[in-house]
């Protein structure tokens, strides 16, 4: 398999590099040019295309012949970066290519999930915050989830909750709703997101999907296991 993994600088995507090189994938990165020395221990290991995420021209060379697309949904500045990147992978990934991009639980795919007063002020307040230092959109990121979700490609968006650094705990379990008592603890290693994000490449059970993950060793997922 032959994977493009959009946003490999940062510290899920050199994890997810890491899970698909385990794995045996052929790995192409993307990152902006001043963050290519991020990736000096994959030397000789991965392609790496240097550009912005949000480039048409640098997604569409990146993801030529790819079998999958591993995108990190980042609300940086206020030049619609993670619309531009959703909207350039969706338009340039190959047909039937398995595309999956992360974000976090703010994202709803049908206004179903339920969530805390405390968490919907924090997002308001995070996102007020970003707007006004010119730091990130956060409603540009729901809207590249829209569009993410209003296609026929074959897409899952993996919501993350809170991310912490550790050794691997192992797959995370995830909920269709933000609100089932199974992801209360709101933990999630950051090296087992990496993880799920691989291996949805080959799980075609979550296609169409937006799973909401949390760590399997959580108390909550102990006390309420299991997927779904």
């Amino acid at each position: 398999m032959k994977v493009c993994i959009v946003g490999a600088s940062g510290k899920l995507g050199q994890y997810m590099i890491q899970q698909a090189l385990d794995r045996g994938y052929e790995v192409v990165g993307v990152c902006r040019a001043r963050s290519v020395d991020k990736l000096a221990a994959f030397h000789g290991r991965i392609t790496i295309m240097p550009g912005d995420a949000n480039d048409r021209v640098v997604i569409q060379r990146a993801v030529a012949g790819c079998d999958g697309v591993l995108t990190v949904l980042v609300p940086w500045g206020m030049n619609h970066h993670s619309s531009g990147t959703a909207q350039a992978v969706l338009d340039f990934a190959p047909p039937g290519a398995r595309l999956i991009f992360s974000c976090g639980w703010h994202i709803t795919r049908d206004g179903l999930d339920t969530y805390s007063p405390a968490f919907l002020r924090m997002v308001r307040v995070m996102g007020g915050l970003a707007r006004i230092l010119r730091l990130g959109q956060i409603d540009d990121q729901v809207e590249a989830c829209r569009r993410i979700f209003a296609s026929n490609t074959r897409w899952t968006v993996v919501r993350g909750s809170d991310l912490e650094e550790g050794e691997s705990q192992g797959l995370p379990v995830w909920s269709r709703r933000v609100g089932d008592p199974l992801l209360a603890s709101n933990r999630t290693r950051r090296i087992d997101f990496a993880l799920f994000m691989v291996a949805a490449l080959e799980n075609d059970q979550l296609v169409h999907e937006a799973p909401a993950i949390v760590g399997c060793q959580t108390p909550s997922a102990l006390a309420h296991g299991g997927a779904l």
